[in-house]
């Protein structure tokens, strides 16, 4: 097996525009290893638009965006292999994986880039009651079987949770002719976009309700119906409320779960909250040389700030790789409070970073007409008003080197949310 410098894990949008930024900042051996048969991940079966506008400055669907990444891959003839599991990453970087035609391989790479996705919270991670019959499936799987497979799930349809997944399939499988009678979000706000709630559920008429979920599911064979309640502030149901529904088919988009079991395994430290690595500004985690970004280090709204962020440590794995590793002199930790749930990145560098670095985040409530403020130490160095924040929408702020510079003396940054 050749060796290669770079080592990519995962070939959906995060790794390639990585694979990409890496060979622009002058590494020529690089490999992308993905699971799957072909390129592209999870982009590939979202055959809706609204991607690439950020990053293209035009409207493509999922497959279109990732067609052109890796057409950029290929021009730059960066190697990837297909249908190849990588089993471990060790300490020291040496990844071992294996596929049907070279059996189990090992590759000493000189740096890692983790970009793995997340997956989907299943029906055994939800403590749903009820039989267990055919046509429960998750909201990713059956966008699979209608966009690429040429299947439809079923004819009537209820969906639990409102993530963006959930969203868009509430519209695809009424546009194929079934009858979604109802999304139910056990959280008192929506988990997806407000795009995707007007466009997906308002234009179809298709109803919303918040502060509800599913407690008993029916049949034996196939579903028959689902029984939903309205939950109080403890979550639980709340007696009295029930609704019953006729239906053959339960969706289930309950949110997103960053895929970091290899990662967990090689020593890479994870945020309780996130599910993702701890990174500093240049996306390295806690191990020399080992770098994470896209839904693997946080779940994305946009797949254009999965590329943004993927470029990044593209651009910043290719400098460890040709610099070495450099000994940062001080480190700054971003405490997210008061209504900041987490950021990433978690530590910043003032001296190693770049001259501008954007820390994303997202909230833990809905908040209308309040403020995202950043503390430099005890001092404000900036307030910007929004009229709504909510969970399912990532926010950012950007902090330049410049800045930093005028703070010589602070421990740490805050960034939180406060009264406008």
């Amino acid at each position: 097996m050749k060796n290669y410098d770079l080592v990519i894990v995962g070939g959906g949008p995060a790794g390639l525009a990585a694979a990409v930024a890496a060979r622009d900042n002058g590494i020529q051996d690089i490999l992308i290893i993905e699971r799957d048969h072909e390129l592209g991940g999870i982009l590939n079966q979202c055959i809706h638009n609204g991607f690439g506008l950020h990053t293209f400055k035009e409207e493509l669907t999922g497959p279109e965006y990732a067609s052109r990444f890796i057409e950029q891959v290929k021009e730059r003839n960066i190697d990837y292999k297909l249908n190849t599991m990588v089993m471990d990453i060790a300490p020291d970087k040496t990844v071992t994986a294996m596929n049907s035609e070279d059996g189990m391989f090992v590759i000493p790479a000189k740096a890692v880039i983790l970009a793995m996705g997340c997956r989907e919270r299943s029906r055994g991670a939800l403590n749903i009651p009820g039989y267990r019959p055919a046509g429960i499936f998750s909201a990713g799987t059956a966008q699979r079987l209608v966009n690429m497979e040429g299947y439809m799930p079923g004819r009537k349809v209820v969906i639990l949770g409102s993530g963006d997944i959930g969203l868009i399939m509430a519209r695809r499988m009424t546009l194929e002719g079934a009858e979604v009678q109802v999304v139910a979000e056990l959280m008192p706000y929506s988990g997806g976009l407000k795009r995707n709630i007007v466009q997906c559920l308002d234009d179809f008429g298709i109803p919303l309700k918040l502060s509800h979920t599913v407690i008993d599911i029916e049949g034996k064979e196939r579903v028959e119906g689902i029984t939903i309640a309205e939950v109080g502030p403890d979550r639980k149901p709340i007696p009295g409320t029930e609704i019953h529904y006729e239906c053959d088919t339960l969706l289930l988009s309950c949110g997103l779960i960053p895929e970091n079991e290899l990662s967990s395994n090689s020593g890479v430290e994870l945020s309780p909250i996130t599910s993702g690595p701890i990174v500093n500004d240049s996306l390295e985690t806690n191990i020399d040389g080992v770098f994470a970004c896209g839904n693997v280090l946080h779940v994305h709204d946009l797949v254009d700030f999965v590329s943004q962020e993927a470029t990044n440590a593209g651009k910043n794995a290719a400098k460890y790789i040709l610099e070495g590793k450099k000994e940062a002199k001080k480190t700054l930790e971003i405490l997210p409070v008061d209504g900041v749930r987490y950021t990433v990145p978690k530590y910043i560098r003032p001296e190693e970073m770049d001259e501008t670095v954007t820390v994303r985040f997202r909230v833990g409530d809905v908040y209308k007409n309040k403020a995202i403020a950043t503390y430099f130490g005890d001092t404000q160095i900036s307030k910007r008003k929004k009229q709504v924040m909510a969970p399912g929408e990532m926010e950012q702020v950007v902090i330049t080197k410049k800045q930093l510079a005028e703070y010589p003396d602070i421990e740490n940054i805050t960034i939180k949310i406060e009264e406008a």
